[in-house]
């Protein structure tokens, strides 16, 4: 029996707003589940943590996450019994804990292998993670480095409303041939 995994949308730091891309795909694919925090502006590491881990243990099945700057970290800090429940992990634009004051709860981020297949897309001008540092993270957990040149923080901000090369990386982590849609 083949399941498809759920989607589970990570934002960052404040949230993702209307018209971001994690805020379209919530929107657009079928069995996508977004993660709510009680406190987006000043978060605290394990009340993050524990939202995300509810929200996956919470599926009937597997899941593939979709995370966003400081929900990159978050998702990093996941424990075992949450984790063996991804079967991907797309990690965009991943914040730097150490470097923002609001966001020290999440350092130093985590530095060992994920247990599932994750792909980590860092842009070249990243105004809150220097490229290096994502890919130094890319390779601490293991996982895929895609490099985009000049698309800021990938967000709203930047031009990343729809961001197709997105979710065709997404498509590509749920070894699906399409992606529901919520139209269908």
């Amino acid at each position: 029996m083949s399941h498809h995994p759920s989607i589970i949308i990570v934002p960052g730091w404040r949230d993702s707003g209307p018209g971001h891309w994690q805020s379209l795909w919530a929107e657009q694919l079928a069995g996508a589940v977004r993660v709510k925090q009680d406190d987006w502006i000043s978060p605290v590491r394990s009340a993050w943590v524990n939202s995300i881990g509810q929200t996956i243990l919470a599926q009937s099945g597997p899941v593939v996450v979709v995370a966003h700057s400081l929900g990159c970290i978050a998702t990093a800090y996941l424990p075992p019994e949450v984790t063996e429940r991804i079967q991907g992990a797309l990690l965009v634009a991943p914040a730097d804990p150490e470097r923002r004051g609001a966001l020290a709860d999440f350092a130093p981020a985590p530095c060992h292998k994920l247990p599932y297949h994750s792909v980590l897309v860092a842009s070249s001008n990243d105004p809150f993670c220097p490229v290096r540092l994502a890919g130094a993270y890319a390779r601490a957990w293991g996982g895929d480095f895609v490099r985009i040149p000049d698309a800021g923080h990938i967000n709203i901000e930047s031009g990343h409303g729809e961001w197709p090369l997105g979710l065709a990386l997404l498509q590509s982590l749920t070894g699906l041939n399409r992606l529901n849609l919520r139209s269908e």
